[in-house]
């Protein structure tokens, strides 16, 4: 059976454990198979943890969990260089960093400097200590969770980090039947040690490279460069979408059009994903809206092509 249709086994057999949530799946599938980053927004208590275990677990990939405090350094993320006295020399030891799914979790109980910390490796994936440049595992994905804002003890992600994720979802609290099963069941825990991992590390990779190879017509980007445009334009926002939005919105839709089990891209792929690729990135520029709205109206005022 070929990678790609493993995927809907994938999305039920993660399913198993976050009840009731499959189109979130979907989505934080879409951004690891674009090769970018999730940040999870919600309140405490509703899974947002447990998620990306399973994920780890379910695609079989390094794990490492930070906490994110007030007091936690760059070097806690990153790694330090200790002196070795019996070489004379010193020594790097790595961070938490050094995975292939990292979870930054509360990431917004941070101070903005320890935020910073995984800028280069979002981007760029790698991470440079004093002058010395060291290559993460590959894939890497960072699934950071981040607590409502108004909470005590939170700071703001600056925009620069905002916009090295590629999708913000949430998970919201569950519907009645899956909350019913959740109190019925077995500890999500416990479960989590049973879980079948679905897709090698191998396959994984082939699943993104095959997502760049998806098929991109000139009138899909033009689509693609019109929602652009008129968030630029507009006036209706305070910034418009980025040259790397730009890049992120087509790489998701690619991975979004091969879980449609296509190898082109249509343009309900983009509107699929316009709003957790862009509801961080989009801010009206005269009262606060929900995300929700704002993709709405800018999905109604850009035409899709005929």
């Amino acid at each position: 059976m070929s990678a790609s249709k493993q995927l809907p086994h994938l999305i039920d057999e993660i399913g198993t454990i976050i009840l009731g949530k499959p189109k979130q799946i979907q989505q934080i599938l879409t951004c690891i198979l674009a090769q970018g980053h999730v940040l999870i927004e919600d309140l405490p208590g509703v899974g947002k943890t447990t998620l990306a275990h399973v994920l780890a677990k379910a695609l079989g990939l390094s794990f490492q969990r930070v906490q994110f405090t007030s007091d936690l350094l760059p070097a806690d993320i990153l790694g330090v260089s200790i002196y070795d006295q019996q070489n004379a020399q010193f020594k790097f030891h790595k961070g938490a960093v050094f995975t292939q799914l990292l979870l930054a979790d509360e990431i917004n109980r941070a101070t903005p400097k320890t935020q910073s910390a995984l800028l280069e490796a979002m981007e760029e994936k790698q991470v440079t200590i004093e002058g010395e440049t060291y290559a993460l595992p590959a894939p890497f994905v960072v699934i950071a969770t981040q607590n409502p804002s108004e909470q005590i003890g939170t700071f703001p992600l600056p925009e620069s980090q905002l916009d090295r994720f590629t999708m913000r979802i949430s998970l919201g609290y569950p519907d009645k039947n899956a909350e019913r099963q959740l109190l019925q069941g077995t500890n999500r825990r416990d479960l989590l040690e049973q879980l079948n991992t679905v897709l090698a590390v191998e396959q994984l990779h082939m699943l993104q490279v095959q997502v760049q190879q998806q098929t991109v017509s000139e009138t899909l980007l033009d689509y693609i460069q019109a929602l652009l445009q008129y968030s630029r334009e507009s006036g209706n926002y305070r910034h418009g979408l980025s040259p790397r939005a730009g890049l992120t919105l087509l790489h998701s839709a690619q991975a979004w059009a091969l879980f449609q089990q296509r190898d082109y891209v249509v343009p309900e792929d983009v509107q699929a994903i316009l709003e957790p690729v862009a509801g961080h990135r989009l801010f009206a520029i005269d009262d606060p809206q929900p995300s929700s709205e704002l993709i709405r109206k800018l999905i109604e005022a850009v035409p899709v092509p005929i």
